[in-house]
């Protein structure tokens, strides 16, 4: 069952605390029945520590999207259409959905306390760092959704890295595989990524989907071949849909994960063929 159900949405904003209660119990507080027991509501099953980091994963999203696209001093369409497409991806009910665009409107606001919010997230998923490159993968792909990355962009997003444990290296390493999935696939998590479809933009050449391969398992081509293997096997095992649903990723992002596990075999794919494996 999701978090969000048997008005478990808004007893976890309760239980949850902090700054991400607060976000969560405030942009879901007015679509609660306000007739209905608060005994109920407290006795919901606030106490799983998977449905409080589902719920803090929801919320720290789409808050740190809409930070995100709010720091180069404008929203784009684009941008907008990035957390449009991530919530379409989650297959939101309309409260969800309504939940989702008020805490990105939230990020937005010149109140909203980024470094409290990251602190509180980094303390809920308490290095499963799985968890975490998802989270930053989502939010580098709305970085680049508009096409380009400005230096406060770059800089926000390897902030945002650090603050959650990531290394430059790492960053730098995650981020050449969003951007490489998003030249091969048409964009992460857009309409079409992961089946050939995506913006309308030009079809990497064959060099250009084999070297972003490699970058999309987070390689070089110089790697041997048994390198590859343990790579691929790594990744689709840190990626596996249900492990990150055990750690704590919303059921609703499944699609996201299942997308993600489908761009690493296509790479891997590319690559074999490439080497002739």
């Amino acid at each position: 069952m999701s978090w969000w159900g048997k008005g478990i949405g808004a007893s976890v904003g309760f239980a949850l605390g902090g700054p991400l209660g607060a976000l969560l119990g405030g942009v879901i507080g007015h679509q609660v029945d306000r007739k209905q027991n608060q005994r109920e509501l407290l006795e919901a099953q606030t106490s799983d520590q998977q449905v409080t980091t589902q719920a803090a994963f929801f919320t720290a999203t789409f808050a740190v999207m809409g930070r995100l696209a709010k720091v180069d001093g404008h929203v784009s369409e684009r941008e907008i259409e990035m957390a449009r497409n991530v919530m379409r991806h989650m297959h939101l009910d309309e409260a969800q959905r309504r939940a989702a665009i008020d805490l990105f409107n939230q990020g937005k606001s010149d109140a909203f306390d980024l470094d409290a919010v990251l602190e509180q997230f980094r303390r809920v998923v308490h290095r499963r760092s799985s968890l975490v490159q998802m989270f930053l993968e989502i939010q580098i792909s709305a970085a680049l959704a508009d096409g380009s990355l400005d230096e406060r962009e770059r800089e926000l997003l390897l902030y945002i890295c650090q603050r959650l444990g990531f290394s430059q290296l790492q960053f730098q390493l995650l981020f050449s595989r969003v951007a490489a999935v998003m030249g091969l696939f048409g964009g992460a998590w857009e309409s079409g990524a992961g089946t050939g479809g995506g913006t309308g933009s030009a079809r990497p050449s064959s060099r250009q989907q084999v070297e972003q391969s490699y970058a999309v398992l987070g390689l070089s081509p110089e790697a041997s071949d048994d390198d590859i293997k343990r790579a691929y096997r790594r990744l689709m095992s840190q990626n596996h849909p249900d492990k990150l649903v055990s750690k704590g990723l919303p059921e609703e992002m499944i699609q996201l994960a299942n997308e993600k596990t489908q761009q690493i075999k296509q790479a891997y794919e590319t690559i074999k063929a490439a080497r002739g494996l």
